[in-house]
């Protein structure tokens, strides 16, 4: 580097610039521009034409970037995993290829959720639980949706808009967050005795974390679909539920047995060694 360079710390990058004189930029259609710094006005001091094809799509995909919280359902998380039918008996009711084929695995994505909070909010608040499966098919997205309710708050679509303003927070504080004990939601609920049902769900054991956790959550279909064959066609509504609760008819002591060691026998409380190993491991049978 010469003593008498008038820049040198510029000099030290020109080994990371990228000459782009070559590039050019083109719009989301393909349409090669000069330049992205000005748009067409009527003069020099004159206003934005809107004409201008190229300001009209830079601003309108600025205006998209950001994507806005789902209205409901926004707090949740998923996971992946992959569907197998272990028989095929739906063959009677359905054509669809990973319901009938015994041993084929198909890649789900599963996305468990709450209804009324934010991104932000707690999973630990009393909701509704979103149980939401996507099925990628060879034949196509299978898409179930449903919560973990077997009933809803409503029956005509057309109350859907003022229900959620009624479980949503008080707009004028945002209180409370991802719940609805406020007037609002009873206001709602007073008006439409259809709710009734759904309520006493919400104010039970479904809506809590300790029965709506994702292993034990239970999932009924909030939508009817239509299963067909060559020779008929059926209405279907289907729930699923934990293998946790298979486990209890054939294991019912299973929480206990899992406590206890493998081979009890070779453990004595009289032990000094045994005793200290278990005193800090007390389980008790409720």
């Amino acid at each position: 580097m010469a003593a008498n360079d008038p820049n040198p710390k510029q000099r030290q990058l020109d080994d990371c610039r990228v000459d782009g004189s070559s590039g050019y930029l083109t719009t989301q259609q393909g349409v090669r521009v000069d330049h992205t710094d000005d748009a067409l006005t009527v003069g020099e001091r004159g206003p934005t034409l809107l004409e201008d094809f190229h300001a009209r799509e830079k601003i309108t995909h600025f205006d998209h970037e950001r994507i806005p919280e789902r209205v409901v359902h926004a707090r949740g998380a998923g996971a992946y995993g992959y569907f197998e039918p272990y028989d095929d008996w739906l063959a009677d009711y359905t054509v669809a290829q990973f319901l009938t084929t015994p041993g084929k695995q198909t890649p789900v994505f599963v996305r468990f959720s709450t209804v009324a909070g934010s991104r932000g909010s707690a999973d630990t608040v009393r909701d509704v639980r979103g149980f939401a499966t996507k099925f990628y098919t060879d034949q196509g997205n299978y898409d179930l949706v449903g919560n973990n309710f077997p009933v809803f708050f409503i029956q005509d679509g057309i109350k859907f808009p003022d229900f959620v303003h009624a479980v949503k927070p008080e707009p004028h504080n945002e209180i409370p967050q991802a719940q609805s004990a406020h007037d609002t939601l009873w206001d709602f609920v007073s008006l439409q005795p259809e709710t009734l049902h759904t309520i006493m769900f919400r104010r039970a054991g479904p809506a809590t974390t300790r029965t709506a956790w994702v292993a034990a959550v239970r999932r009924w279909l909030t939508t009817t679909y239509s299963a067909t064959t060559p020779r008929r066609s059926t209405v279907t509504r289907s729930a699923s539920g934990p293998k946790a609760s298979r486990i209890t008819t054939a294991r019912p002591g299973c929480s206990g047995r899992a406590c206890l060691p493998s081979r009890p026998n070779t453990l004595s409380p009289r032990t000094p060694s045994s005793s200290a190993r278990w005193r800090n491991r007390r389980f008790v049978r409720a």
